[in-house]
């Protein structure tokens, strides 16, 4: 699973219908070109790829401006599922790449208010439980600095997992005090 393709069945889903260019336009609007290699060539694939998939169904429309035929895309039953299914294994996935959670992120709001507290929850759980695996190893006392390097590692992974779970817990109290409007309050 990939960022772009995430963003791109999210992109189409909001919108209904969509032509490449509006997808494109809808990425460059959310920044993604920047955090998630969502460059024109990625995203005309995905919507390809995932059209070859049975994701997405294309039909060549006719240009508003009198140019050549557009090709417009909207999602299959089949893609509303498998977007769901994305979106909710990106948020709460432990080792998800930062761009593929910042996709999540961005779309969450595509999901009821519970599922997603229930997959934000998780995933702090298991950024606890990866903390406590990692600390595990390390002998009660141990100053990192002394193992060199490899104390910087332990030390990066350490920071990661406590910074990840706190930066979760943190959307969860602004998704619980009512903070967005999620799928289930439209």
């Amino acid at each position: 699973m990939t960022a772009v393709g995430l963003l791109v069945l999210g992109a189409i889903h909001r919108r209904g219908r969509a032509h490449g260019y509006q997808v494109r336009a809808d990425l460059d609007s959310w920044g993604a070109h920047e955090w998630a290699a969502a460059k024109p060539g990625s995203i005309y694939h995905a919507l390809k790829t995932m059209a070859g998939q049975g994701l997405l169904r294309a039909r060549d429309k006719a240009s508003d401006a009198g140019g050549p035929p557009r090709t417009e895309y909207h999602m299959t039953a089949k893609g509303r599922a498998e977007y769901r299914a994305r979106l909710r294994r990106a948020l709460a996935a432990t080792d998800a790449r930062l761009d593929l959670l910042a996709a999540a992120v961005g779309l969450i709001d595509d999901l009821p208010r519970a599922e997603a507290l229930e997959l934000l929850g998780q995933r702090a759980m298991a950024m606890d439980a990866w903390h406590s695996s990692v600390a595990a190893h390390v002998p009660r006392g141990t100053n990192l600095e002394e193992w060199g390097p490899v104390g910087e590692v332990v030390s990066l992974w350490l920071h990661t997992a406590q910074s990840r779970a706190e930066w979760t817990r943190q959307l969860i109290g602004r998704l619980e005090r009512g903070l967005y409007r999620m799928a289930d309050d439209r």
